[in-house]
């Protein structure tokens, strides 16, 4: 243990409270303290940016829904109706919504960035999803948005994403980076049925039977999205600028695997927001070895289980903060109290 390690440690431990009684949130503040190299940790300015990309495997049925849902749900980001602009309202976090790649001409005055980078992904049976190239301006596309995020005065940041498709991606970027069977990467997505489950299933075996990608850049460049390859390149800038990375569900935490695999220093800064009811998602938190907030079921995306764990993530900063030390308080050291 470092002496600062050491010094956020001992903080903790001189609360008036049972020791590690608080359970998940000192880990939590130990670990926000940390980041920022303090025991005087904040938060300033709290962002959601949503990635919206369509991907050309959603021409062949891997989802409950057709690819034009992507095109609607983006307007209803724009237009503030989705649950994501309810769960920020909330919480008081700015929300950025990013037209990545999707198959649909936005108006350019609607409140959105605009950084297509292709009408969808190509379909994955019939070569990889990106090119290195399109790989390249997505990362530089979202790096550039992350520094402006930063710079505005943002020191904690999540990422979320819309695309029909896109847990197919994410199943298939697991079973590559894990070497994992699809069977316990694919799910049910948007909601298919048994046979809809088995189709799935049946196409991305082909899939992943035709790349043999090596490197997490070549997984992300045969698998990904445009959305997800904005992500990774979102969340390396931000750990790279020293910011708090909320990870909300199953396509956000593959994106996160990505970005793990290229930087583990990424991990420092890092806070997993809940476990989706995606079926490959708890293996896929099992196999990074962390442990989310919250456990509510949902499956949703759209980044929507940042806005909800941020309470939590306010309060392991307001404890370690604000809560007295037993001399402070005058109470009793923590060998008095009994659990």
């Amino acid at each position: 243990m470092t002496e600062f390690a050491a010094q956020v440690q001992a903080k903790i431990d001189q609360k008036t409270k049972p020791p590690g009684s608080l359970g998940q949130l000192e880990s939590l503040a130990e670990k926000i303290a940390t980041a920022q190299q303090t025991l005087t940790p904040t938060l300033s300015k709290p962002h959601v940016v949503v990635f919206a990309g369509d991907h050309g495997l959603a021409d062949v049925g891997v989802s409950a829904f057709p690819k034009a849902v992507t095109a609607q749900m983006v307007l209803n980001f724009a237009s503030g109706g989705a649950a994501i602009n309810v769960f920020c309202r909330q919480q008081g976090m700015d929300l950025t919504v990013v037209d990545t790649g999707v198959d649909f001409d936005f108006d350019p005055n609607l409140p959105i960035v605009h950084g297509k980078v292709g009408r969808g992904t190509a379909n994955m049976l019939e070569s990889s999803a990106l090119t290195p190239e399109q790989l390249g301006q997505c990362v530089d596309q979202s790096e550039s948005l992350v520094a402006q995020i930063a710079a505005d005065g943002c020191n904690i940041i999540g990422f979320g994403e819309m695309g029909i498709g896109n847990t197919a991606a994410a199943s298939l970027i697991m079973s590559a980076l894990y070497d994992l069977p699809l069977e316990v990467c694919v799910g049910r997505g948007t909601g298919l049925d048994d046979a809809g489950l088995q189709n799935k299933l049946q196409l991305l075996r082909q899939v992943r039977n035709n790349h043999t990608p090596n490197s997490p850049e070549e997984i992300l460049t045969a698998f990904g999205g445009f959305e997800i390859a904005h992500i990774v390149g979102g969340m390396l800038a931000a750990a790279s600028l020293k910011m708090l990375i909320l990870v909300d569900g199953f396509i956000t935490t593959a994106a996160y695997a990505v970005a793990y695999a290229i930087n583990p220093d990424i991990e420092n800064y890092a806070i997993f927001c809940h476990s989706s009811a995606e079926q490959g998602h708890e293996k896929l938190l099992t196999c990074l070895d962390v442990q989310p907030l919250l456990q509510l079921n949902m499956r949703l995306g759209e980044g929507s289980g940042c806005p909800l764990a941020y309470p939590l993530v306010q309060n392991a900063v307001a404890f370690f903060n604000e809560m007295a030390s037993f001399a402070e308080a005058g109470v009793s050291d923590g060998n008095a109290h009994s659990q």
